[in-house]
Formats: C-alpha cells, structure tokens, sequence
C-alpha cells in the first residue's frame, strides 16, 4: 500500500524534510509515504479565500488517482487515537486500495473535495503549522505501522 500525503505549500524548510525523511526511511515498502507538494492558490487583498481554495483543489485532483481512498485532513475531522489510525491503515490494506491524504491551504480544502474524500481526520483541535502537520503524520504513519507489526515503540 502507497500512502501520498498531497499537502497544499512548497518549500519547506530544511527541519521538515529531515523530519519526514527520519520516519519515512523507516516504513516498509508495502507501507510507504510518499509527499507531492501542490502549489498555493494565487491570494491577494482582492482575490476571495473560495477561488485561491478551488485553485488548490484543482490541482489537488489533477494529482489523484480513480482507485485511492482519499482522507481529508480537516480541524472538523474525526479525531483519532494511534490506535485507531493503526486500525484504519489495516483496513485500508485489506481494501487493496493506495490511499491519499488531502491537505489544503491556508484556509482549508475546498468543501467539494471534502465532500469526495471517504473519511475526514483531525490531528488535533489545535491550528497546526503546516509544516508541522508534515512530520506530525510522517511520525504517527509510522508509529501506526509499528502497532500493526508488534513493534513496541507505540507504547
């Protein structure tokens, strides 16, 4: 199973990569990350926050293949424990299907493509960097992994 994180914003400083990197490396082949960055919407004091979201969203679906399930990574998603992401990514392999995650901009993912995602997650209550929530999942992905295999750095 592919996991792709399409996350909204590029450039990413140097930490961020080193942090994804860390827990990426570590992830089986059959349990891989993989991060495709996707450019923001054009935003300026005259362009209304929907047109830069669907500029975003756009792009986002250009990116995604017919056979992925797709998860929103939205404030208004599901919380969910390790535990349960774990139980999620065993689901997701026994379905066979890749899986996309969906990050969008500055002011969230255009509500038609929260609409198609098959799940909505939340990773925290909180308004989370954007940079963060990169090596936030890339962690938890793998801590997930971990769970499944009796790996005990979940505990």
């Amino acid at each position: 199973m592919k996991i792709r994180l399409l996350a909204v914003g590029t450039r990413m400083p140097d930490w961020v990569e080193e942090g994804v990197e860390t827990y990426r490396k570590r992830l089986p082949r059959d349990f891989s990350l993989e991060i495709e960055e996707i450019a923001l919407g054009q935003r300026g004091k005259n362009t209304p926050a929907a047109k830069a979201r669907e500029q975003e969203a756009r792009r986002i679906r250009e990116r995604l293949k017919g056979d992925e399930h797709l998860v929103a990574l939205e404030v208004k998603g599901q919380p969910w424990t390790t535990q349960k992401l774990a139980q999620q990514a065993d689901d997701w392999r026994m379905q066979g299907r890749d899986v996309a995650l969906l990050v969008g901009g500055p002011d969230g993912l255009a509500p038609d493509l929260s609409a198609a995602a098959h799940s909505a997650w939340s990773l925290s209550p909180l308004t989370l960097p954007h940079p963060l929530v990169r090596v936030m999942l890339a962690e938890q992905l793998y801590r997930a992994w971990t769970l499944l295999v009796g790996h005990p750095y979940h505990r």
